[in-house]
């Protein structure tokens, strides 16, 4: 969900990719039909593992695992910025899906906010900043 909806919200702000500790190697349909019916599209998500020059090309990690960064990333090579987002998984409960997407949401415009006011900010420096959103949503 993370990369859909930071894909239409914050393409100005960020370059995204989603990938996972343990990924489930397909999205699920709740997902799909949660971002569309939220007008997400669904379109080229795939479920798949953190690759090692994603993870070296990211500048920040989202970490949306439920495990804290100390411990789910701690055989990787920690890029310069992991945040710790506490987002419940809502597979296997249709119920949570809606409500996971509004949190996903929120907090992808509070990270494109944060990152408008860095980049201006930092005078000249125009660099676009990537980010992985590992979990298995």
């Amino acid at each position: 969900m993370a990369e859909a909806i930071a894909r239409k919200d914050a393409a100005l702000e960020m370059e995204v990719s989603s990938a996972g500790l343990a990924p489930l190697g397909f999205v699920a349909q709740m997902t799909r039909e949660t971002l569309i019916r939220n007008g997400y599209s669904a379109d080229a998500l795939e479920s798949k593992p953190i690759s090692v020059e994603a993870w070296r090309s990211a500048d920040i990690v989202i970490n949306m695992s439920g495990r804290s960064k100390e411990h789910a990333f701690r055989f990787i090579p920690r890029p310069a910025r992991v945040e710790d987002w506490e987002i419940d998984d809502p597979y296997g409960d249709a119920e949570k899906y809606q409500g996971t997407y509004e949190s996903i949401r929120l907090r992808v415009h509070d990270l494109a906010a944060r990152l408008r006011k860095e980049s201006s900010a930092s005078a000249g420096d125009q660099a676009d900043s990537s980010a992985i959103a590992p979990g298995g949503n």
